[in-house]
């Protein structure tokens, strides 16, 4: 894991987001399209805004697939992480995608697990666009987070601390109004992407980041995964690598 560290929010969001499009380009030279994976969540506001804006990508050969959803909560709730690709990612894009397979999770979870499974079962991915939670976990899968798992998706129980932070961030009005499941997209499936470009800003991501760029990888950290990715870049802010080795900003 290559971790680069920046002075900015949005200069880390502007060199993830050129990292990943220069991926993107790659594999649309060379086959005529590309998978990617996104993510959601405040870490990835300044990354998705700037590659909404890169240029040399046919986005019309671009597949989508959405990482991660809410058990039971409507497209039109304020949280829904449909709701926030479609507004800050798809309709933001100059063009429109080949497909954008949005995961919903409002009635039968179980099923939906296996609809989007199948589809990226026939899609590899090329980057993979995700972040670190305060708890360490990747995607919605908290510690202790299964790492053998081979389903793609699978429906699983938020921990208090994944809870904690979406209310924190100000997606809920209350912790009681945050569910308590939702669809993930499973660490194995995640780890089969060709590249996986990981965006964590603010202070209070700093203690999971230092646990999972340079503690033992167990599910107990369950970003510390990625240590085992021949490709991934990790891109930081100053507050977020405040505890690792040499910490803060270096670019």
């Amino acid at each position: 894991m290559n971790d680069q560290r920046f002075d900015t929010k949005e200069e880390m969001g502007a060199a993830a987001a050129a990292a990943g499009a220069e991926k993107m380009r790659a594999a649309l030279q060379e086959r005529g399209e590309a998978n990617i994976i996104v993510a959601t969540g405040a870490s990835q506001f300044e990354m998705l805004e700037a590659l909404t804006k890169e240029g040399g990508i046919d986005w019309t050969k671009v597949t989508v697939f959405h990482l991660d959803e809410y058990v039971g909560l409507s497209i039109e709730h304020p949280a829904s992480f449909r709701k926030y690709l479609k507004e800050r990612f798809e309709d933001q894009l100059p063009a429109p995608v080949r497909a954008f397979h949005y995961i919903n999770a409002e009635d039968n979870p179980g099923a939906e697990c296996l609809r989007v499974g199948e589809l990226i079962a026939q899609s590899p991915i090329d980057v993979a666009f995700v972040g670190i939670g305060e708890n360490g976990h990747l995607a919605f899968n908290d510690p202790p987070a299964d790492f053998d798992t081979e389903k793609p998706y699978l429906v699983v129980d938020l921990d208090e601390a994944c809870r904690q932070q979406q209310f924190g961030e100000g997606w809920f009005p209350s912790l009681e109004a945050v569910p308590a499941k939702a669809i993930s997209m499973s660490v194995r499936q995640i780890m089969k992407s060709g590249s996986i470009i990981c965006t964590v800003p603010d202070e209070r991501k700093s203690e999971a980041v230092k646990n999972a760029v340079e503690g033992e990888v167990t599910p107990k950290v369950p970003a510390s995964i990625l240590q085992k990715h021949e490709d991934c870049g990790l891109y930081l802010d100053g507050p977020a690598a405040s505890l690792l080795s040499g910490g803060g900003a270096s670019q």
